[in-house]
Parts: structure tokens; sequence; C-alpha cells
């Protein structure tokens, strides 16, 4: 039987040593100010307690089962990408903010849209009047986009967008803008997310019914996977299932059943496991308890991994690799005394980086009113600066590992998960569940639980339900300014009498044909589409003609 001291040995000679000779660490020493070294990984001294049980549990940091990390140096590689969430109003002030967050040291972009955009319908819809640029940018058309990436060097920067249900659109709105600046599709990279099934249970922005969704998802992953190799063509996201009121436990469980459904789709559609699992990412929630949310990363890791090398039967290390962003609990953010929010992020952020996020977003500290101000989405910035270059947290990979809290919370926080999924494999698959009002039943019943803690005061919230101040309202929030609409309006009028119409009709009615064909692949002919700035609407509507829109299932 394998012991702690020669499998240290093995890794640092084989695993370890051969990724540091590719990508060697940020520095030749890790020491602490009192010049104790610090090693690369922890591990139990020889002849521990159930050191070889652990052993078998934890592995080490890049080879399965990854409770460690999905790689063999972690941030003493590479610091986690940070990646700060952004847009609002128009394209042109979205992009003067990309840029400002770029020069002050962000080193990837996060795109949020607009409601329109999120819901398929342009700028100049009715359905569009009052919610253009309000909680994220207005894209309409690849004019747009175009507007919103000037001057930003698609082939170097890695670049997240969250949206779902007109995901295809706009990774093609996003490629379209590459390639006209010279970009290759092949060299561009970042994620889109494009996770439908979560917006089912917690989020609502959905529009055609599961069966189609599913089919523009695994469509994605086959072109991505063919013509957008370094592109993650979906981030399974259990973010919004937390913000929705799911406990840890519920927000690992329904994620991985989620990314379960998305597997099975792609297998059924003809993709081998090995072929796509390697690029789908994961976004998760870091919430208040420090030492459960490290946890839950490290069992949510171990679970994913076992999943797919027992139930797919991936032969791929890199397809057990549950890779994810972190973004701090926005639910967590009080419009009171707001400058507790900023201590609220760095424990949260804290425990993303002790869990191993590859990514990270730290909220600023007026999100609980408004967009976040430039000076607020800065400091938030310097947090993560902060954790990373001054804390020296990352100068060892996972250095809670073996905590008798932390390996004890790791296990029960998977057997919770576990658990659940059993049940959702009983259903009949996650589909089934959400037809069924199961998950969307256990979220509410947490959230319920949640809110009367709160009110109860088991659970204290400093500012709200405790400590309390009077404090004069506050100033200086970012408001968007109400002709952004009207100017959207005018630019889409301008678009469509400037465009060739008949060349842009032609492009949406092969796609509309196409979507009646259920084994064609739709994302070129939405690539065509955009090329002829045929708007994001008449994209969606096309589709909408054939697929019709989902309705939703209410749980009371």
């Amino acid at each position: 039987m394998a012991d702690w001291k020669t499998e240290k040995r093995r890794w640092m000679e084989t695993t370890f040593a051969r990724t540091k000779a590719k990508a060697p660490e940020r520095q030749e020493q890790f020491v602490t100010s009192s010049g104790l070294d610090i090693p690369p990984v922890y591990t139990p001294e020889e002849g521990a307690a159930q050191a070889d049980e652990l052993l078998a549990k934890l592995g080490f940091p890049g080879e399965y089962p990854f409770t460690r990390g999905v790689q063999p140096t972690m941030y003493r590689g590479r610091f986690w990408t940070m990646r700060q969430y952004a847009g609002f109003g128009s394209a042109e002030e979205s992009n003067k903010r990309y840029h400002y967050l770029l020069k002050s040291g962000q080193t990837g972009l996060s795109v949020a849209f607009d409601l329109p955009t999120q819901m398929g319908r342009d700028a100049d819809h009715a359905r569009a009047r009052g919610e253009v640029g309000k909680v994220g940018v207005s894209i309409s058309s690849l004019e747009d986009m175009e507007t919103l990436l000037k001057d930003i060097p698609l082939g170097e920067v890695s670049t997240s967008m969250t949206i779902n249900a007109t995901a295809p659109i706009l990774l093609c709105l996003y490629a379209a803008v590459g390639e006209k600046g010279g970009v290759p599709l092949k060299a561009l990279s970042g994620t889109v997310q494009n996770d439908i099934l979560k917006e089912y249970m917690a989020r609502g922005t959905y529009i055609y019914p599961p069966g189609p969704s599913l089919r523009l998802i695994t469509n994605l992953f086959a072109f991505c996977a063919k013509r957008v190799p370094k592109w993650n063509p979906i981030s399974i996201s259990g973010y919004h299932i937390r913000e929705a009121g799911s406990t840890a436990a519920q927000e690992i469980a329904f994620t991985l059943a989620d990314g379960i459904a998305y597997v099975e789709a792609a297998l059924k559609a003809g993709l081998t496991v090995d072929e796509f699992a390697g690029r789908l990412s994961f976004f998760f929630n870091v919430h208040n308890h420090f030492l459960e949310e490290i946890a839950k990363f490290r069992a949510a890791r171990r679970l994913w991994g076992r999943i797919m090398k027992e139930r797919f039967k991936a032969k791929d290390p890199r397809s057990m690799m549950l890779r994810f962003h972190a973004q701090t609990a926005g639910s967590t953010l009080t419009a009171q005394q707001v400058d507790n929010n900023v201590v609220r992020v760095a424990l949260q952020a804290l425990a993303a980086v002790l869990g191993g996020a590859q990514s990270l977003h730290t909220n600023s500290r007026d999100e609980a009113l408004a967009l976040p101000s430039a000076e607020a989405a800065r400091l938030a910035l310097r947090t993560q600066q902060v954790i990373a270059y001054e804390s020296g947290v990352a100068d060892t990979i996972d250095p809670l590992g073996g905590s008798f809290a932390i390996e004890q919370m790791t296990d029960e926080l998977e057997a919770k998960a576990e658990e659940y999924i059993r049940k959702i494999d009983d259903m009949g698959g996650m589909v089934e569940a959400i037809r069924k009002g199961f998950p969307q039943q256990e979220i509410q019943d947490a959230a319920f639980q949640a809110q009367r803690d709160v009110e109860q005061k088991r659970a204290v919230v400093v500012g709200v339900n405790a400590f309390q101040v009077q404090e004069p309202p506050p100033s200086g929030l970012l408001k968007v300014d109400e002709t952004v609409e009207r100017a959207q309006t005018e630019r889409l009028k301008a678009l469509r009498q400037r465009r060739d119409n008949a060349a842009a009709a032609r492009a949406v009615n092969a796609l509309r044909d196409a979507a009646k064909t259920p084994d064609a692949n739709l994302i070129p002919l939405i690539f065509d589409a955009v090329k002829t700035y045929a708007t994001l609407g008449e994209i969606s509507d096309a589709m909408r003609d054939v697929f019709g829109e989902h309705r939703e299932h209410v749980v009371l």
C-alpha cells in the first residue's frame, strides 16, 4: 500500500516537476516572514492516523480525484484570473469601463448584458421598454458588439459572457468581431455561460422549451470543438441557484446534476465524452460561511471527477476536472452600512482562493443599491490583488487540506450532494426533475428557512438585524442615463436602413428553415446571420417561430 511520503516524492518528481518545467513558479523560494520554508503542498506526517484513507480521498493537485485542485502548481505558477463583471448602458460606456479595469490590473473581461439582450429582444422592441442598458450592456447587433470591444486585443484577453438563452448569438457576434479584426476563431479564448437548466429553476431568463434549448447547447459544443477550441462553450452555474436561496449542498448537487444532463445530451447528439468534456466549466457562488465554502469547492471537484470517470467512462484526465469561476455572493450584500460589504467580499474572495478557483469576480460595496461605480469596482479588484500579492495564501496549494474541520465538511457536503443526485436520477434526470418542480421546491424551502432565521435573529446580518446605526442616504451611485434607450433605438433604425436587408433576410430565413431539421447544427447559420448585421431579435424570433416559448412551471 502506498504511503504519503512515497506518493509525495513521486508527485514532486513527476507531475509537479513536468508542469514546473513548462511554467516556472512565480519566485524561486516561498518563505514566511519568520523564514519558514513553504512547500508546494502540505501532507500528514508519516504514520498519521487514517493517512492512507485520506490519501485516497485527497490525492495530489493536478491528479484524480482533484480534491486539492486541478493544476499541479495552482497559484504558485500563476494567479487566478481576476475577471470583474461589468457592463451597463451603451456599448460605448461599457467599453470605457473595460479599458479602465484592464488598466487597473484586471486580467480578463466579464460581460453583463441587459435583460432585453438576455431575452432575445432588440432595444426597440416593446417588451424592452424601460430595461435597455439597466442591468448590463445593450447589444442588438454586430455593430454594438464592435463598439463594445473596440481596441481590446481579443487574441490576448480571455472574455466571459454571462448569457444563456441567447448565448450562441452572442458568441457568434464576438467571433465575428474577432474575425473582422484579423483574430482567427481558433485564437479566441473565453466562456459563455450557456446554462439554460438553472434558468428554469432559479433565474428565469429562458426563451425556448428545454428540448430546443439543449439542442442549441450541444450544437455550440460541437461548433466550439471544431472551430473555437480554446473557448469554453458552457459554464454550468450554481451561482444563481445559491442566489435564489439554496444551501451549499444543494448548490453542488443541482449544478452537477445540470452538468450530467448536458453531458448526456451531448452524447445523445453523437459527441464522444473526451471530445467536449475538457472544455466544460463551472460557476459557483462564494457565500458567507468561510469554512463551508472552501469545503464546498473541494467536494464539488471530487464528486465531478468521480461522475465523469465512473458514470461517463472518461479517459482523458481533463474531462474529469471541474474548473470553475467564482463570484462573491450578491445576495449577502446589504444596503445598510455599505462599507461592511467590503469585509464580506474580502472573506468570500479568500474562501474562493483557498478553495482553488480558476477565476474570480469580487462584488463592489455599492451593488445592493446600484450598478457599481468605477471607484467601487476598482476597490473590489484591489481586494483580489491584496489577497494574491500580500496575504501569502497563494504560496502553497490547498493550504487548509488536512484540517479536521475542512476534511469533515468536504465529506459531509459530498455525501449530501450525492443523495440529491440519486433522487434526481430516480426521477429520470434533471430535465424531468425541473418539470416536476423538485429543485425549485427545495430551493424555495431553503430560502424561506434562511429568511426566517434572519427575521428571528438566529442568523445575524451585521447592520440589518443587529448593530444598526442611523446613516444618511448614500451618494455617488451610478445611474444609467435614460437617453441610452432612445439612442439605441435610433441606432438600430439607422442600421436597418444602412445594411443589406435582402442578405440579412436570406440568412435569417435559412436559419429558420434549418431549425425545422432536428439534426442540423444551427451555429454556423447564426454565425452567417450576425455577419449580415441581422439583429439579435431577428435571429431569436426566427427560432421562436419554430421552437415556441417556454412557460414557467409554478411551484407553490
